[in-house]
């Protein structure tokens, strides 16, 4: 498995601030699997209004985190190589803690599925060992 730094990263994926989530690749195995690293800081805007007095990370960015982690196995692939990986759905989404400043969110995506230019990824988002959050992802890969 392959580790993979911000340049790698953003070379593969189009997503940039404010809507760039991934801070680290730990392993990437190319059309199987990732685990990435979020940093969850209180510099991000959106803990001005989600909520004043208690940030809480909106369920929507872990999901577009996962989303970004699990569309960067499929962009690796040669027949992939300059596309982009849409997210095309989201099935059996279960929150089940919540996401603060100081928070690392370990993401991890199995791909589960791969069809022509359609995957299906299982991702899973963790914190401090314990699972904050889970989805069935699918992806649509264009250009």
């Amino acid at each position: 498995m392959t580790k993979m730094n911000i340049a790698e990263i953003q070379a593969l994926i189009p997503n940039r601030y404010p809507i760039y989530f991934i801070d680290r690749v730990d392993e990437m195995e190319p059309g199987k699997h990732v685990t990435a690293l979020k940093n969850v800081t209180i510099n991000e805007e959106i803990f001005q209004g989600h909520f004043p007095g208690e940030p809480v990370l909106p369920g929507v960015y872990i999901l577009e985190a996962l989303a970004q982690a699990g569309s960067i196995p499929l962009l690796t692939l040669d027949r992939f190589k300059g596309q982009t990986a849409y997210l095309g759905g989201m099935n059996k989404v279960k929150f089940r803690k919540k996401v603060v400043p100081g928070d690392q969110l370990m993401l991890v995506v199995d791909i589960v599925k791969l069809k022509d230019y359609a995957g299906i990824g299982k991702g899973v988002a963790y914190v401090d060992g314990k699972k904050v959050c889970e989805a069935e992802l699918t992806f649509i890969i264009g250009r």
